[in-house]
């Protein structure tokens, strides 16, 4: 008789703790509906309880404790309740070392679930160390379960992230600890991972022996499990916009029946009461930001898209003007839910760059400016899945690019213009506008400078002026 086991996803919630605006993409284009919070994420675990009783396990990939004012204001605090009571079993993170990993630390101390990192090296004596393995039990199975943190931790974060830790790959470590839990009797070996989709097909390729992988990250909606290696890969989604859940059915040692679900947590969906006055006390000192009107947005916001996207759009217009430059560049992050055209709160406006970093000004050179973009272009599109860096495309403003994604690292941009259309010349110098050394890390450019004023105050004058449409926008030509 065979033995049923169900398992819960959630991924990159980025604080998202409340229902809120989520991008869903038709033949037409992106259409907006409400979806996520946890009130109905709560919901649809429990149903998933009372359907198999003793057999559920949940888990969280992490970029849990960062990304909208409750968490932030917080630091990370105002989650806590809210996951113990979802009854998780195990989590990981990236944005979760955010305040540093002295407070990843505290905070996974505050939960009642363990907080996994067997790829999280400890340099010092001083730096805090985190669990590598749990060993969770449903339906009777020992199910063993390897944690992995972004790798991208010590190699594109700001400094702080990482301090005193370094980062693999986690390919050793998977190798190592699924054959010793192999070894003390677990039924399934599971890796919970946030090293993105990519990464996570390239791991399971290179580690015999993984059942399952929760990935994170990379904010795929997939619709069915990829098959790896003899492992089953899910991911879903992000903002808690969705749940994944997949019901196994495991006869000697072998899963030989799959059935998989992208749940979209959607208006139809139940609020759990309980889980209903927890984010209700969560979310109540930050409440007032949802109610203060600072500008409007006469387009639709979001970062769904690769290449170039409207919510960055407006950020690189926003430190263009505070800054006085004609040219901007940005991280290409994928947090931050959509906002709709229309007015715009203090809330939406802080969400879409919660660390909120001074705008800064640099002069780069043509040829500095296309060392940089070819190397994001590798970092984002190379055949090599382990040095893909997870990112979407470096946001700019003031230049186009014309380029051949297919083309070998270093050889993919064939023509850059700049802000007057002229062809970029290697030699000139170009003053820029960026936020944060992802913006533009610092092996590029000289002369950096302070402008003198934070990412979202030049938002906030950027919406509260009643702008049309950002003109003079960068963008990636795929030729």
């Amino acid at each position: 008789m065979p033995t049923r086991l169900t398992l819960l996803q959630i991924n990159d919630t980025h604080g998202y703790l409340e229902p809120h605006a989520e991008l869903f993409w038709t033949a037409e284009g992106p259409d907006l509906r409400t979806a996520g919070g946890f009130t109905r994420i709560a919901s649809i675990f429990a149903e998933a309880r009372q359907e198999n009783p003793g057999g559920v396990l949940a888990f969280d990939n992490g970029d849990t404790f960062h990304g909208t004012p409750e968490l932030v204001e917080s630091r990370g605090a105002a989650a806590v309740p809210i996951l113990n009571a979802l009854g998780l079993s195990a989590m990981t993170g990236h944005w979760d070392f955010a305040y540093g990993p002295v407070r990843a630390a505290e905070l996974a101390s505050a939960l009642r679930y363990p907080f996994l990192a067997a790829n999280c090296h400890a340099l010092t004596p001083e730096a805090p160390r985190f669990a590598q393995t749990t060993v969770c039990e449903a339906s009777g199975l020992r199910i063993g379960v390897i944690g992995l943190a972004a790798t991208i931790l010590d190699k594109t974060m700001p400094p702080a992230f990482s301090e005193g830790l370094r980062f693999t790959d986690g390919i050793e470590e998977c190798r190592s600890h699924a054959a010793r839990l192999r070894d003390e009797g677990c039924d399934l070996i599971l890796v919970l991972s946030h090293l993105g989709l990519p990464q996570d097909c390239a791991l399971a390729d290179a580690v015999p022996g993984i059942d399952l992988l929760i990935s994170g990250h990379t904010h795929n909606r997939l619709e069915a499990p990829v098959e790896r290696n003899g492992a089953l890969l899910i991911q879903s989604g992000c903002h808690g916009s969705f749940v994944g859940r997949i019901d196994l059915e495991i006869e000697a040692g072998r899963i030989v029946k799959v059935a998989h679900r992208l749940i979209p947590v959607t208006e139809e969906i139940l609020e759990e009461p309980e889980m209903a006055r927890l984010v209700a006390g969560a979310c109540a000192a930050t409440a007032a930001l949802k109610d203060r009107i600072v500008g409007r947005t006469p387009v639709l916001l979001h970062r769904a898209s690769c290449l170039d996207a409207p919510m960055d759009d407006a950020l690189l217009a926003a430190i263009a003007a505070a800054a006085g430059t004609e040219i901007a560049f940005s991280n290409g992050w994928r947090y931050g839910a959509p906002i709709a055209a229309g007015p715009i709160t203090e809330h939406a406006l802080r969400c879409i760059v919660p660390t909120d970093p001074p705008v800064e000004t640099v002069d780069l050179t043509g040829a500095e400016i296309l060392a940089m973009m070819e190397a994001n272009l590798e970092a984002t599109f190379s055949g090599s899945a382990f040095r893909q860096r997870g990112g979407y495309v470096k946001r700019f403003r003031g230049l186009t690019l014309n380029a051949k994604l297919e083309n070998p690292e270093g050889l993919r941009i064939e023509m850059a213009f700049g802000p007057d259309g002229s062809p970029l010349h290697p030699e000139a110098v170009y003053r820029a506008a960026f936020v944060t050394t992802q913006g533009v890390p610092k092996a590029f450019g000289s002369n950096r400078q302070r402008a003198g004023v934070t990412a979202v105050e030049a938002l906030r004058r950027w919406f509260a002026a009643d702008p049309a449409a950002p003109e003079g926008v960068g963008r990636l030509r795929i030729t």
